[in-house]
C-alpha cells in the first residue's frame, strides 16, 4: 500500500534528544527554572539559542568577552529572561505546537551594551520516550 512502504522496515538509525544533550546539540533547562517560569514540562534550549542568549558568565568581568564592559549580566538573569518570554509566548499560543518570540540581549561578544533582538522558537514535541519536552531554539538551528 502506498504511504505504508517503510512501517515494518527496522530503524537503521535515530539521533534522540539524549543524544543530543549528550553531543552538546542540546543544554537542558533547570527543571525547578523552567517551573518557576511557567514550564510544566521538561525544556531543553539549542546550543545555538543558549550561547547566543544565555551564556554569559566566563570573562574575568563576568562577560564571556573581556573587553566588553560591565553590564550587570548574568547567566541566570539571562535565560529567566528566555524562558519567562518562552512561556507567555506559549500562552499566547493556546494549543499551538510552536511560539514565536523576540528576547532582547545584548550580545556576548564585542564591546557593545546595547540589547539587540533575537527571533526564537518554542516547539512542543515528542521527547524519546513520548513525553512532551519543549525546545526553544533559534530558526537556523531547526
Amino acid at each position: 500500500m502506498a504511504g505504508y512502504v517503510f512501517n515494518s522496515a527496522p530503524v537503521i538509525y535515530a539521533y534522540t534528544a539524549a543524544d543530543a544533550l549528550a553531543d552538546g546539540f542540546l543544554v537542558s533547562v533547570p527543571e525547578v527554572t523552567a517551573r518557576e517560569a511557567g514550564f510544566t514540562i521538561p525544556v531543553v534550549m539549542s546550543r545555538g539559542a543558549w550561547d547566543d542568549c544565555v551564556t554569559w558568565d566566563e570573562g574575568p568581568e563576568g562577560n564571556v568577552d573581556p573587553a566588553k564592559p560591565a553590564t550587570g549580566q548574568d547567566e541566570a538573569g539571562r535565560l529567566w529572561d528566555v524562558l519567562w518570554l518562552a512561556s507567555q509566548a506559549a500562552r499566547r499560543a493556546a494549543g499551538d505546537d510552536m511560539a514565536v518570540f523576540d528576547v532582547l540581549r545584548v550580545p556576548a561578544y564585542g564591546r557593545g551594551v546595547t540589547a539587540k533582538p533575537v527571533r526564537l522558537w518554542a516547539t512542543v514535541g515528542p521527547g524519546d520516550d513520548g513525553s512532551p519536552l519543549v525546545t526553544i531554539m533559534r530558526p537556523e538551528d531547526y
